[in-house]
């Protein structure tokens, strides 16, 4: 009976043995099934969908961008890039020692490009190499069918057909970031490309269309064996701007050489279409249109010129004389002197115990506005200074648009500084100082304006008295011409002012810009960048210690069609490097012969 009962014992704890060792296997298998169903579902249910189909994105044209006369300025062309789908090998150190030879790489640098895509799915295409040539593509094509697990890829790169000479209209694409894809709404993915300044960037979405696709059935080797379904994509806008290409080029010229930094807009004061906007030194951007190498980009941004800044917009200078516009507008249009009001420049003035010189050692004369304007005087303008006083300086030069953007439609406009009482409290924490009055009165001092702002300017003198917004899109839906509040008969002496600048005997540009078959009214500035006391011939003071030069312009002076305004840093005087300029592109717009030599 013992015998019986310790066997029945035993039999039991075997059974109960066996039973925690089948609910055991049962509750892993059940966790297994968990893991793989629930947990990763979603990765195995992609990974068999792979095996027998493939999405392959259709990539949509970028639109193309074209001048005012319909020339073409960017454009796409093909790139064959190469794709790796580790998935369809099993000896991935195989496959890579065949693409070292195609591509005649270190097998050690391929493995190292594929290592870092450990953390993307294997079934999912990785680039491997970009820009092949034909050659390699034809090999590929060749020899590839022992390889399925490599596909050549076609991409459309852009083409800045004139490379520098637009680069700061353009713009360039690049690779979208986090904040592009979650602003696009869908939109973009990552590794798009979107564009980063200029009319690639402000009419991204338009240029850059809807991308398409098309589902593929492949068999176990990836071979293509039918489509399964296809969208097709939408291209992108085409693109005309206001833009004339031969004036543009002609513009860069001038600019393009070792210390020739600065900046040209040339602008109808009519409508605010922008025909030439150029800063220099540029760069190129088909350096962006593939991976940017690092020693390339090191150049860029360590170049102490910073050719990547656009200057038309992003760089504020001291107006100099060409402030003298404003400031005559202001006197007549307040009254503070009328037409007739002269006053005596003997080379020097005291202002509030100090003296202030003018350019001209052994003064002027007598003087009214317009040949303060002719000449330059800079005692006459000290004189009216002192008699409107600051905040009347202030208003007017935001009625012409001073200390705000102009509202082009391309991104990173400086709003320039008009100074006045508040904003020294505010930024300086200090009172406003008559004397400083005086320096602002011949567009020295803390008053700043960009080249697209002088444009600006010149162009609400040009056509009367309208304010216009400048842009580049030939058919940008801007705002009408809007009225100013300047007393229209200021304008016209003003007008009168700037056409003796050029075309009477005397006038500081007279030999300089005056040019034959058109009459040209205009303003020149020179900048001091170093005090008076400390000043020698240009030719023997440093680059950066020199004057910079400014000339302002419009023409035909009785029904102008264009405005040309032209900053050269540290260039010098303003009617002997900033005119010659501006006499020249104005030859080109004409068709006129100047009888100089073209742009050096």
């Amino acid at each position: 009976m013992q015998v019986v009962r310790e066997h029945r014992d035993d039999l039991i704890s075997r059974v109960r043995v066996l039973t925690a060792v089948v609910t055991g296997v049962l509750v892993a298998i059940a966790t297994g099934f968990w893991f793989v169903q629930l947990v990763q579902g979603d990765y195995y249910r992609e990974l068999a969908e792979n095996n027998r189909l493939r999405k392959l994105p259709i990539k949509a044209p970028r639109g193309l961008i074209f001048d005012r006369k319909g020339r073409l300025l960017v454009e796409n062309v093909p790139s064959y890039n190469l794709m790796i789908d580790r998935s369809r090998t099993k000896d991935v150190h195989r496959s890579l020692e065949f693409l070292a030879s195609v591509l005649d790489r270190p097998v050690e640098d391929l493995r190292t490009l594929v290592d870092g895509y450990a953390g993307v799915p294997v079934f999912k295409p990785v680039l491997v190499a970009e820009n092949l040539s034909l050659s390699q593509v034809a090999r590929l094509g060749v020899e590839g069918y022992e390889y399925p697990e490599f596909e050549v890829e076609v991409q459309h790169l852009r083409l800045y057909r004139h490379r520098e000479q637009t680069a700061h209209i353009l713009g360039y694409l690049g690779e979208a970031s986090l904040e592009d894809i979650a602003h696009s709404k869908g939109g973009l993915g990552v590794g798009d490309m979107v564009g980063k300044k200029g009319i690639e960037q402000t009419y991204d979405a338009e240029l850059r269309g809807q991308d398409g696709g098309r589902v593929v059935v492949v068999d176990s080797r990836g071979e293509l064996l039918e489509e399964y379904g296809r969208k097709d994509p939408v291209p992108g806008r085409n693109l005309t701007l206001a833009i004339d290409l031969d004036l543009q080029q002609e513009a860069a010229r001038w600019l393009d050489g070792p210390e020739k930094v600065g900046a040209i807009v040339a602008m109808d004061p009519r409508n605010g279409e922008i025909l030439t906007l150029v800063s220099s030194p540029s760069f190129n951007p088909n350096l962006f249109a593939r991976r940017l190498q690092q020693n390339d980009w090191n150049a860029l941004i360590e170049d102490p010129n910073h050719p990547l800044q656009n200057r038309a917009i992003q760089n504020a200078y001291s107006p100099g004389s060409t402030f003298k516009i404003v400031m005559a507008t202001a006197g007549l249009t307040e009254g503070a002197f009328d037409t007739n009001t002269t006053v005596v420049c003997t080379g020097a003035k005291s202002f509030y115990g100090r003296p202030f010189r003018c350019w001209r050692k052994e003064g002027h004369g007598s003087v009214n506005a317009h040949l303060a304007l002719k000449l330059s005087c800079d005692v006459y303008f000290y004189t009216l200074g002192q008699k409107l006083g600051i905040e009347k300086i202030a208003k007017y030069a935001r009625l012409f648009g001073l200390g705000s953007p102009t509202g082009i439609d391309i991104q990173g406009e400086k709003h320039g500084l008009v100074p006045d009482s508040e904003w020294s409290l505010k930024a300086r924490k200090q009172p406003w100082y008559p004397g400083e009055t005086i320096s602002v009165s011949i567009g020295q001092g803390p008053v700043l304006l960009t080249p697209l702002q002088m444009a600006e300017m010149t162009a609400l003198v040009a056509n009367g008295g309208f304010r216009v917004v400048p842009h580049l899109l030939k058919d940008a839906k801007m705002p009408p011409p809007e009225r100013v509040a300047i007393n229209p008969n200021a304008l016209e002496t003003v007008r009168r002012g700037m056409w003796e600048v050029v075309n009477e005997p005397g006038g500081t540009a007279y030999g300089s810009a005056r040019l034959k078959g058109v009459e040209i009214a205009g303003k020149s500035g020179t900048v001091q960048v170093i005090a008076y006391a400390q000043r020698t011939r240009p030719e023997n003071l440093p680059f950066k210690y020199r004057d910079h030069a400014w000339f302002t312009s419009f023409a035909p002076a009785d029904n102008p069609e264009l405005v040309v305004s032209v900053f050269v840093e540290h260039g010098g005087g303003g009617s002997r490097v900033a005119a010659p300029i501006v006499q020249a592109l104005y030859a080109k717009y004409f068709g006129i012969d100047n009888g100089k030599p073209p742009a050096p």
